[in-house]
């Protein structure tokens, strides 16, 4: 049987710490200190323990050329055959082909090395973000500031430059009252149904394709709203629809060059549940209109940028123009909308049926109706979006 070691592999010397009392009574400080080194390997996506034995063999195989496994010592088989079994190893044999399929998925999808283990190792499975708050005492900007004491400033400021140069504020127009709107909503009414003119409006505006330059039969490039590094637009568009006027509830993939929707099968159990995992119980999300993944192709991406160590900024970089484009334009129609990274990426992945070596899941954002009471606080400092009762009522002066 031939071997060789795994594409991308990284090796973490960890150290834990726990209460030792014995280590206390005899003077010390109570802590014990043990270094355990776990394998990274992004085809896997999960950490694998080694020892030294281990560790040794890893670094005397190569992750490029095949090996006859005899030419190892014979002292090795052991190790040879767990790392086999882990995957660390890649092996040529028939019980080693889905490892191997993995590996070799990865291999083509170019991924800078440290790009592939930041995204293999930051992806979530059931976290629950409201807990996490919850049980760290971080649920308030007040706590935030008791617990974790002081941010750094709000605002830079290099020493009071005696040069400093006074811009002139600008005259405001429509779109600086329309930036002013906007804001992260957090209290979506899921009693009204969105109109379907109006589904379709932002979808066309945010994800739609504008136009095609065709290279050749197999290269097309797309122009869209918002910008694309190397003008790729190599991020998808998978729906969560909940309330709008014409579209059953469930999972679509929106096919960003016909403007149109794919239905897709629908997960198990009630929708909003399926929705609080996929937003890591962010309740305040949950009952938003239209959720949408960001599903970047890193496949696509990586074509052209192969082994690229700014590949992954600029996939990040779309998504974050994507949101603010959604943003804007569900302000200007009397929407609110959002964006988190707090996601469990594993679940969403397997319900839209994606392989996160290839496309994966990057943030949830949606849109919707906002509710008619802030529950939920929203930032919103200058009051442009939320008033108080008595100004609603007209009691008080604008």
């Amino acid at each position: 049987m031939r071997i060789r070691r795994c594409a991308v592999l990284l090796l973490e010397p960890r150290e834990e710490v726990g209460f030792d009392l014995e280590h206390l009574l005899a003077g010390g400080n109570g802590l014990r200190r043990e270094c355990r080194w776990l394998a990274l390997a992004p085809h896997l996506g999960a950490e694998v323990e080694v020892d030294a034995a281990e560790r040794e063999l890893l670094g005397a195989v190569s992750p490029s050329e095949w090996i006859d496994a005899r030419e190892l010592a014979t002292d090795a088989a052991a190790v040879l055959k767990r790392l086999l079994k882990e995957g660390l190893l890649i092996g040529s044999g028939k019980r080693h082909a889905a490892h191997r399929e993995r590996d070799e998925r990865l291999r083509a999808t170019y991924w800078h090395p440290l790009a592939a283990t930041l995204h293999a190792f930051t992806r979530w499975r059931g976290a629950d973000a409201v807990a996490n708050m919850r049980d760290s005492g971080t649920e308030t900007a007040q706590q935030m500031r008791e617990v974790l004491g002081a941010p750094p400033v709000e605002a830079a400021d290099r020493g009071g430059n005696a040069h400093s140069l006074p811009l002139p504020r600008s005259t405001p127009t429509a779109f600086d009252e329309l930036l002013a709107r906007r804001a992260t909503c957090r209290n979506f009414n899921a009693a009204r149904a969105l109109p379907h003119a109006l589904f379709a409006q932002l979808l066309d505006r945010v994800f739609a394709a504008k136009a095609q330059v065709r290279v050749s039969d197999d290269t097309v490039f797309l122009k869209k709203t918002s910008p694309s590094g190397g003008g790729l637009h190599p991020v998808e568009a998978y729906l969560i629809v909940q309330h709008v006027e014409g579209v059953a509830p469930g999972l679509y993939h929106y096919r960003a060059a016909e403007h149109a929707l794919d239905p897709m099968p629908s997960p198990d159990g009630p929708l909003r549940e399926f929705v609080m995992q996929a937003v890591a119980q962010q309740h305040w999300f949950a009952d938003a209109h239209v959720l949408v993944l960001l599903s970047p192709r890193f496949d696509r991406t990586n074509w052209k940028y192969r082994h690229h160590a700014k590949a992954y900024r600029a996939v990040a970089l779309e998504a974050g123009h994507l949101s603010q484009t959604l943003y804007l334009s569900a302000t200007e129609a009397g929407l609110g909308a959002f964006i988190t990274g707090a996601i469990n990426e594993v679940e969403v992945e397997q319900a839209f049926g994606l392989d996160p070596i290839c496309q994966g899941a990057l943030a949830i954002c949606g849109f919707g109706w906002r509710g008619e009471v802030m529950e939920t606080t929203e930032l919103d400092p200058a009051g442009e979006i939320w008033v108080s009762e008595a100004e609603a009522a007209g009691q008080l002066p604008d």
